[in-house]
């Protein structure tokens, strides 16, 4: 439960597409994909379990709030054995990020520190960027340009505008499930002084967002394959977005935080079929 697993998506989705783009460009390699999804799986499990015990002792997290339970708030597990889990998870995530630099050189030194530094300041640290408004932000970058261009870069040694692209469509997916949770979460985070960005636009503010970024991610492919001359298979991920829809009705319409429990889930099946789907025709096309 601390883990969340049903978050794991929104980390191996963006590995998958620059394991998938790398492929195409004829440079996949194994080991290095491997190590990357490996490392991008510890980086959100550390996140989840920081944000599970930094919301709990920042008073985030109280008996009001709805949606999965977190298990400090709740009492299943101490703070200090969540807080000594996280900690573990961040040095299990370091000795992949070693051996992912020994590839990769000093690019993969400065992602690798700041992805271990920002999975504990999203919530705890004298600046949680999920309470200044900037969560957002951290998915968007870490879980979609910096996870894609990364896996890339173990892989080839090369930057690319579209790899930077391709991380794109997939980071405006994940934060996509990110703004579904603020939603449900605006009237408890409010009370807590946690100002996410959902709590500075309001609710229709962060529908607009949330439809936002469906279109960015649905534009990707299509740029993908105008501007980069990515495989025309690749735009079979645009039938994804008809999963979107259920979800989307759920976040213009709700009127109740867990009337929006089922469009969380919607939209991280979203970001799994995405990845799989982009990931596989940009394969495919090698």
């Amino acid at each position: 439960m601390a883990t969340r697993p049903k978050t794991l998506p929104a980390a191996a989705a963006p590995v998958l597409v620059g394991g998938g783009l790398a492929a195409l460009r004829g440079g996949f390699a194994a080991g290095p994909a491997a190590a990357a999804l490996v490392g991008a799986l510890l980086i959100q499990v550390a996140t989840n379990l920081a944000n599970d015990y930094y919301d709990f002792v920042r008073g985030g997290d109280t008996d009001e709030r709805v949606g999965p339970t977190r298990v400090t708030q709740a009492g299943l597990i101490s703070p200090r054995t969540v807080q000594r889990a996280m900690v573990l998870t961040l040095l299990a995530a370091l000795g992949v990020g070693v051996y992912l630099a020994s590839v990769g050189g000093w690019p993969i030194v400065v992602i690798g520190l700041a992805s271990l530094v920002c999975a504990v300041a999203y919530t705890g640290g004298p600046f949680p960027l999920a309470y200044h408004g900037l969560g957002d932000v951290f998915v968007f970058v870490f879980f979609g340009l910096v996870a894609v261009t990364g896996t890339v870069w173990v892989q080839t040694l090369t930057w690319s505008a579209e790899a930077l692209w391709a991380g794109a469509g997939i980071g405006a997916l994940s934060t996509a499930i990110l703004v579904v949770n603020n939603l449900r979460d605006i009237p408890t985070d409010r009370q807590a002084g946690k100002n996410t960005l959902a709590v500075r636009l309001g609710v229709q503010g962060s529908r607009i967002q949330y439809l936002a970024l469906l279109a960015l991610g649905a534009a990707v492919p299509v740029v993908g394959v105008l501007r980069f001359g990515w495989p025309t298979a690749t735009l079979a991920s645009l039938l994804v977005f008809l999963a979107g829809v259920a979800p989307a009705r759920v976040v213009l319409g709700f009127r109740q935080p867990a009337e929006l429990l089922p469009a969380l889930g919607g939209t991280a099946r979203i970001v799994a079929l995405y990845g799989v789907v982009l990931a596989g025709a940009l394969a495919w096309g090698a």
